[in-house]
């Protein structure tokens, strides 16, 4: 694995690299800022993510209660042969990777000309696509850590020069966007992909308590990557955030179609956060993600919206949630 800031050179003995282009300290530091100037207050969801945080959301879909991972991998093995066919050739772009733990299917049994994996954890991205690659060592691999959701451009690099360029979007990570912003971020994906389709997860409406228990397990493992945000802070911009100060709650709201997930101050309190004093009410929430569900209708609706054309939709046995294949209305 080989990491640069700058356009790299790359080397067949070595089919992954990493292209490095996380945001500096100071851009956090603005976005805290007008976050907690909001009301409610709330962070961007990314924040959630450095390495430890993606090491507890990996322990959060092993949860029993989290069943969203397990149902699409499950989705993505048994249609994976029908998904090829219909994506075509290209290179496979898969925005907020992860653990690259769900692409596998696709690889097989499309056989891309190359894998690009998009992240916001770098240390987290490496490891992923270094795993990747000694299961699929004839594709090869690119890893960019980024905010996906801002990004204008991909970098230039050989393997995604004159290639077309097949988004996956799994995990039902657009529900972490407000309908907006979601929109915004769809819009972007296609000036991303230069024309591709798009391969995109969407979680689906449960019960309320299917939905706060996926989203509270019993382990208290959504509770930690909660309040490592906080953690992250601390080390980030040297806040003297007290992560024990801040209760775990998550509600779904009908009417909005999400979960809310939040930190819930204790008491009364006064942060420090990179030299400014913010004070927190007792019972005050700081609003650390939302995960919007969407129904098939109101995905193709979404989709809409945003400028792509809705083609087909493949979903589990019990249709709790849908892989659903968009392609650009122009």
């Amino acid at each position: 694995m080989t990491t640069t800031s700058q356009q790299p050179h790359y080397t067949t003995d070595q089919k992954t690299e990493l292209i490095d282009l996380h945001p500096p300290a100071a851009d956090m530091e603005q976005l805290v800022r007008v976050g907690l100037n909001r009301c409610p207050r709330q962070l961007p969801a990314w924040f959630l993510y450095d390495e430890e945080g993606s090491r507890l959301f990996d322990r959060i879909c092993e949860q029993p209660e989290y069943s969203l991972t397990r149902t699409e991998i499950a989705l993505l093995k048994s249609s994976a042969p029908e998904i090829a066919a219909a994506i075509g050739e290209g290179v496979i772009v898969e925005f907020g990777a992860g653990s690259a733990q769900k692409v596998g299917p696709l690889l097989e049994a499309a056989h891309p000309a190359a894998y690009v994996a998009l992240d916001i954890s770098a240390e987290h991205l490496g490891k992923a696509t270094t795993a990747l690659q000694q299961r699929h060592p004839r594709v090869p691999m690119l890893g960019i850590c980024c905010d996906h959701s801002t990004l204008s451009s991909l970098p230039e690099h050989p393997l995604l020069r004159q290639q077309r360029r097949i988004g996956f979007f799994p995990g039902s990570s657009l529900g972490n966007f407000e309908q907006d912003d979601a929109i915004r971020v769809l819009r972007q994906f296609k000036q991303l992909l230069n024309g591709g389709p798009l391969l995109l997860g969407l979680d689906q409406p449960k019960s309320k308590v299917r939905l706060e228990a996926a989203y509270n397990d019993a382990a208290g493992i959504s509770a930690a990557f909660a309040r490592n945000l906080l953690h992250r802070l601390n080390a980030d911009l040297g806040a003297n955030f007290d992560p024990q100060a801040f209760s775990y709650q998550a509600d779904w709201q009908a009417e909005q179609h999400r979960v809310q997930m939040a930190l819930i101050s204790r008491c009364d309190q006064v942060v420090r956060i990179a030299g400014e004093r913010w004070s927190f009410q007792c019972n005050e929430p700081l609003i650390t993600e939302y995960s919007l569900k969407y129904s098939p209708k109101r995905a193709v609706a979404l989709a809409q919206r945003a400028g792509w054309r809705w083609l087909r939709r493949w979903h589990d046995p019990e249709d709790d949630l849908s892989l659903h294949l968009l392609e650009p209305t122009d």
